[in-house]
């Protein structure tokens, strides 16, 4: 591992409605919007990096459809690499310790966390050519 990888350990991923637990580390959200019904004691956050997110338009096209889901992770990447200081500050903090990208999908595969974590770990361009979609050319 080199000196500045992160330990894929270091990077967990938790739904904004389970409870908090103290290995979770840094809590950060990572949706644009509040998840439903969640007050912020339970949510019980460190930050809320909304700039992080999917943009709406981004979002709204996926729609968690799995169908879209490799074209999503392209998209979604793109967006992630002209966020550099957002991408920093995260990558910072996971080399420090534990960080929990919190987020609200319903669906535990299809969704930004799991992407973010597969960029912030360097993953994201092997992991899009090993598990192609369905119906995909």
């Amino acid at each position: 591992m080199t000196a500045s990888a992160i330990p894929a350990a270091n990077i967990r991923l938790k739904r904004a409605y389970e409870p908090p637990a103290s290995e979770d580390g840094t809590r950060i959200l990572i949706d644009r919007l509040w998840p439903r019904g969640v007050s912020k004691e339970h949510a019980a956050l460190d930050q809320w990096m909304k700039e992080i997110g999917p943009s709406t338009e981004l979002r709204k096209w996926f729609a968690h459809d799995p169908a879209k889901w490799q074209e999503f992770r392209r998209r979604y990447t793109e967006e992630l690499h002209r966020n550099a200081e957002l991408l920093r500050q995260l990558r910072a903090l996971a080399r420090d310790g534990t960080v929990t990208l919190v987020y609200s999908a319903h669906d535990e595969l299809h969704n930004d966390a799991v992407q973010l974590r597969d960029v912030l770990l360097g993953r994201s361009q092997a992991a899009s050519r090993r598990r192609p979609s369905a119906g995909s050319p």
